[in-house]
C-alpha cells in the first residue's frame, strides 16, 4: 500500500482517554483543551498567562502533535484563586470543551491511552490486501516502534545526542527530548533484530514480560504452558530494554540477541552515555495491540482507521504495517531544529 497521511489536521485525530473523573473541588483547574495546529507546550505557556501564573502551573497528561486534531487535558493550580472563565481562553485553533475543578495537579502519563482517527488518502493498493493486513493486525498485533517522529528530521536526534554526550551543552528541555531519542534508537534496533528473526511476538530463553497496560516485568523464567497462554491472550509481551544504568534484565537467548543488536559503535556510545546521565535500566514491550481496531472507505482512494492504543505507543506504527505513507506533516515538523515525540502521550520520561 502507498498512501498519504495527514493530509490535514483533521486526518489525524488524537483523543486522550482520561485517567481519572475531576473531583470537583480543590486547587486545581482542570481543563479538557481541542487544539489544531498547535502544540503542547505552547498551550500550556498561553494558558499560564491567561491564569496569571508561572508556567510550572500548568501540567499535562502528555504532548500531542501539532500537525493535528486533539484533545487533551491541562490542569492550571489555582490556590486561593477564582477561575477564569474557561470560553475566554480561545487562542487560534484552540478551544475549552470542558472545565472542573480538581484536588491534584494532572501528573504526566495520568490517561489509559489514546483514541485516534486517521485518513489515509490517494491510497494505492489492492483492498483485498490492504483488508487481509488489517484482519492481521487486529489478531496478532504488531511490532511496537518508536516512531520516526521521536528521532527528528532525517533522524538528527540521534547525531545531536551524541554531541551532547561527548559535551556540547543543550537547553533541560532539550536535552530530555535528546536522551527519550537515544533510548528509542537502541529499543529499535532490538526490535528490529527480533523481527528479522520472527520471533518479535514469541518467546525466547530468558525472556523478560511485561504486563499488558503496565510498566511492570516479571522473569526470566521458564516458560510454562500458562506463560504461553497468557502471551496468546496478550496479557503478557516480550521486551526489550530501555537503556539506562544497570544490568539488563534478560537472560540467555533473548540477553545474546539484546547484546548483538547493540554492539555497534553508535550504539555503545548511546548506551554509554545514557548510563553517564543516570537512567536506569528499564523495559519496553515489543508488542502492540491496538484496541477497537476498525477501518472503513471513505472514498475510491480514501481509507480511515480507528483504534485506541496504550500511553508512550506511536499510531504512525500501524500505518508502517500496512505500507509506506508519505506523512504530509514532515515538511513542517522539518523546520522544528529538535523534534520530540509527535502523535502520542508521553513515554517513559528521559532526565
Amino acid at each position: 500500500m502507498q498512501a498519504v497521511l495527514r493530509s490535514s489536521a483533521e486526518d489525524f485525530q488524537v483523543t486522550e482517554l482520561p485517567a481519572f473523573a475531576p473531583s470537583g473541588d480543590g486547587e486545581h483547574l482542570l481543563l479538557t483543551i481541542e487544539k489544531r495546529g498547535q502544540n503542547t507546550v505552547q498551550v500550556a505557556k498561553w494558558l499560564a498567562q491567561w491564569a496569571g501564573v508561572g508556567e510550572m502551573a500548568v501540567s499535562y497528561a502528555g504532548q500531542k502533535d501539532r500537525h493535528a486534531l486533539t484533545v487533551q487535558r491541562f490542569s492550571v493550580h489555582l490556590p486561593g484563586k477564582d477561575s477564569p472563565d474557561p470560553a475566554s481562553f480561545a487562542p487560534e485553533g484552540v478551544r475549552v470543551l470542558e472545565a472542573a475543578r480538581h484536588n491534584r495537579k494532572l501528573q504526566r502519563g495520568a490517561l489509559t491511552g489514546n483514541r485516534f482517527t486517521l485518513v489515509l488518502r490517494q491510497v494505492q493498493g489492492e483492498r483485498a490486501v490492504i483488508q487481509t493486513r488489517l484482519e492481521q493486525i487486529a489478531a496478532r498485533g504488531l511490532p511496537n516502534w518508536f516512531g520516526e517522529q521521536r528521532f527528528g528530521h532525517g533522524g538528527g536526534n540521534i547525531g545531536q545526542a551524541l554531541a551532547m554526550f561527548a559535551g556540547r551543552r543543550v537547553r533541560r528541555d532539550q536535552r530530555s527530548i535528546l536522551l527519550s531519542a537515544a533510548r528509542s534508537q537502541l529499543f529499535n534496533q532490538v526490535l528490529a533484530a527480533r523481527v528479522a528473526a520472527g520471533n518479535w511476538d514469541s518467546a525466547l530463553e530468558g525472556e523478560v514480560w511485561q504486563l499488558n497496560g503496565s510498566r511492570s516485568v516479571f522473569g526470566p523464567e521458564e516458560f510454562t504452558s500458562a506463560l504461553a497462554e497468557r502471551l496468546a491472550g496478550f496479557d503478557i509481551h516480550p521486551s526489550a530494554p530501555l537503556w539506562g544504568e544497570g544490568e539488563l534484565r534478560s537472560s540467555g537467548a533473548a540477553r545474546e540477541l539484546e547484546e548483538q543488536a547493540l554492539a555497534d559503535e553508535v550504539a555503545l556510545r548511546l548506551r554509554a552515555g545514557l548510563e553517564k546521565a543516570e537512567l536506569r535500566q528499564e523495559r519496553r514491550s515489543l508488542r502492540l495491540k491496538p484496541d477497537g481496531l476498525s477501518w472503513q472507505w471513505l472514498g475510491e482512494d480514501v481509507l480511515q482507521l480507528r483504534f485506541a492504543l496504550p500511553p508512550g505507543c506511536y499510531a504512525t506504527a500501524l500505518v508502517h504495517e500496512l505500507g509506506e505513507a508519505v506523512d504530509a506533516g514532515q515538511a513542517a515538523r522539518a523546520r522544528t531544529p529538535l523534534a520530540g515525540n509527535a502523535d502520542e502521550a508521553v513515554d517513559t520520561p528521559a532526565g
